[in-house]
């Protein structure tokens, strides 16, 4: 004889009360219903949930099922206890669709998870389900729309989108319970990994990570790259710009500039040409890395600024003009 333990079965006590032991079945049979539940297991186990309800829900074969197990329930007990229409004792008759219905009365169990349509005099959820009305075939062909994304900000420096990371970004989200109707809030950590040179705009997407609920497909979670200002360079494409002021002289004379690069390297830059206004002085390889082709960059745009004198003196000005005068 196997045994069984009809309250492991529901997820229940001893103590639990009448009310309980409803609660549990309701919970189980819909988590276990083959209509719902489409793994092997879940038939054999939708009975043995139907079988434990239908005696744990009997105060009769409750009280002998708690005194002498489930073999004196079915061999047979004393005779205060004897069933009517069992002889020597209690058996299942294990149709746990007919347990269902009873349960739930012809209401539609699933009416939460999907909207009927149903139409006169037509079979429900097949002929297994008997006299279950007010539910069709519609219940597993029903169609169900995602819910729109949810989208976000990933706000990274330029030395991140530079460099490359990895973020790490906690959500809250509701998740279904097993009863498959109510939610809990949980949450969770996504990761990011950032690779070197994304682009502002550059859109992360995890499938399926908003809110669940009954009769919906959660919505993806989408994160949409955006770019920090920068003190020192701003971005075009693949190329950094930085932006140079300088006096008059300079702009004249050529001097050496000192740059800090974004992974903190220094570079010495000759300017030893005139620097007209508007001048633009490519220097290659030294912009952003480009995703898509690791090992390579933009280039370093340096753009000048000349910073003329306010006033000069006569002296300066007759100064300039015979300098000027030999070129």
């Amino acid at each position: 004889m196997v045994s069984a333990d009809f309250y492991k079965i529901l997820g229940i006590d001893r103590a639990t009360d009448d009310d309980g032991i409803k609660r549990a079945y309701r919970k189980m049979a819909l988590k276990l219903h083959p209509e719902r539940n489409p793994s092997p297991e879940a038939k054999d186990e939708f009975a043995r949930v139907a079988e434990a309800y239908h005696v744990l829900s009997d105060a009769r074969r409750k009280a002998v099922y708690d005194q002498y197990g489930l073999e004196g329930l079915r061999k047979g007990v004393p005779s205060k206890y004897n069933f009517e229409g069992y002889e020597g004792g209690y058996e299942f008759h294990g149709n746990a669709d007919e347990i269902f219905n009873q349960f739930f009365g012809g209401k539609n169990p699933f009416s939460d998870f999907f909207s009927i349509h149903a139409e006169p005099d037509q079979a429900v959820f097949g002929s297994k389900f008997g006299g279950l009305h007010g539910m069709n075939r519609a219940v597993n062909s029903q169609a169900v729309t995602q819910d729109l994304p949810v989208e976000f900000d990933l706000v990274l420096t330029l030395e991140e989108l530079y460099l490359g990371c990895v973020k790490k970004i906690k959500i809250s989200r509701k998740v279904l319970n097993d009863d498959g109707i109510t939610t809990t809030p949980l949450e969770k950590i996504l990761t990011v990994e950032v690779p070197r040179g994304w682009r502002p705009g550059t859109k992360i997407i995890f499938p399926k990570e908003g809110d669940q609920g009954p009769n919906r497909i959660p919505a993806d979670m989408v994160f949409t790259v955006k770019e920090e200002r920068h003190p020192r360079f701003s971005r075009s494409g693949n190329d950094l710009v930085h932006t140079v002021e300088i006096p008059l002289v300079k702009a004249l004379t050529g001097w050496s500039l000192d740059l800090q690069t974004l992974d903190g390297r220094l570079l010495k830059i000759p300017i030893n040409e005139t620097i007209a206004p508007d001048h633009v002085k490519r220097i290659p390889n030294e912009g952003m890395p480009i995703s898509k082709t690791p090992g390579k960059r933009g280039d370093l745009i340096l753009k000048f600024k000349t910073k003329f004198p306010k006033m000069l003196t006569d002296a300066q000005k007759a100064l300039l003009k015979q300098v000027f005068a030999s070129t």
